[in-house]
């Protein structure tokens, strides 16, 4: 069973001590001593909550929150902040870097748990996320599609999808499968960012499964950066050895071994600038129709839909 994971951040082992022994009956807790340490352990760990001190060794609480914010992974992560000043303007400092609550040291247990039972209900009310990515779902990609299609507004649709990632998930093992998601979902975000426009969107099916939602002329740019991206980066999701060999050996669908090269990526694209959609489930179908034609290629690739309906 899925347990949710906190990330406890202080200087002083015996607050984290307390903040162990408090969550760690209901939660996954994981530490760190300093800011350096708390922004490598977030991005390797992806908790779903933080509990940060204000006043850390080698930086101060909300300069690590606006760091992880800039991570697209943790914009909708909940923080909780731990200060011994209480003052206001502690706390204004910390709400502009994006903290969502504070308490004040010392603190007690039981309110500890009522915040972070609060912080992480909220958090799951107001976002359809992933988990693992904390990119919008499918309630979100849904809504966002229908708002289009009802508004009759021009749109493109990227369906992403990694070729071969249950091989390299069973080879590997779960967390060498979490990290692979994770990176694909920074270099969709990321290259969204650079190629696309802020009202682009960006949301994570299931799985190895992503969508985009951008402009029609916006489309085949993103998809070659994608690509370009991360076919970049797939050696590297090999270890050592494996990628001197440029291959690894495992079971495939049919139960037999095979031999899978570095991880591609298959992109199909619709656009209404080809087609009328009217329902949600017409885009999803040509989406589905498209990667897997996209999948029939050796390397990673691109189809886009030009016909016109």
């Amino acid at each position: 069973m899925y347990s949710l994971k906190i990330l406890s951040v202080d200087d002083d082992p015996d607050i984290l001590d307390v903040i162990l022994a408090t969550l760690e009956g209901d939660y996954q807790v994981v530490q760190a001593l300093n800011g350096k340490d708390a922004i490598e352990t977030a991005k390797k760990e992806s908790p779903d909550l933080l509990i940060l001190d204000y006043n850390l060794p080698d930086m101060q609480g909300p300069d690590i929150c606006a760091i992880l914010r800039k991570d697209p992974l943790f914009l909708n992560t909940p923080i909780l902040m731990l200060t011994g000043k209480g003052e206001i303007e502690d706390k204004v400092k910390g709400l502009e870097a994006g903290v969502d609550d504070y308490m004040v040291k010392p603190f007690e247990p039981q309110e500890l748990v009522a915040r972070v039972r609060m912080l992480i209900r909220r958090s799951t009310i107001n976002l359809d996320a992933n988990p693992l990515t904390r990119l919008p779902g499918n309630v979100s990609i849904t809504r966002e599609l229908e708002d289009k299609i009802k508004n009759e507004r021009a749109f493109a649709v990227l369906y992403n999808d990694l070729d071969n990632f249950k091989a390299l998930n069973d080879y590997y093992g779960f967390d060498a499968g979490d990290h692979i998601i994770k990176e694909t979902a920074r270099i969709l975000v990321a290259a969204t960012q650079e190629k696309g426009t802020v009202k682009d969107f960006v949301g994570h099916i299931g799985g190895d499964d992503f969508v985009i939602i951008t402009k029609p002329e916006n489309a085949e740019g993103l998809a070659k950066k994608i690509i370009a991206d991360f076919d970049k980066l797939a050696p590297n999701l090999f270890d050592e050895k494996d990628r001197v060999k440029g291959f690894i050996e495992t079971k495939g669908r049919d139960g037999l071994i095979h031999k899978f090269g570095f991880p591609t990526i298959s992109i199909g694209i619709i656009t209404t600038d080809t087609r009328e959609f009217t329902h949600v489930a017409e885009v999803s179908s040509v989406g589905a129709e498209l990667k897997k034609l996209a999948k029939k290629f050796e390397e990673s690739k691109y189809v886009v839909d030009r016909r016109n309906i």
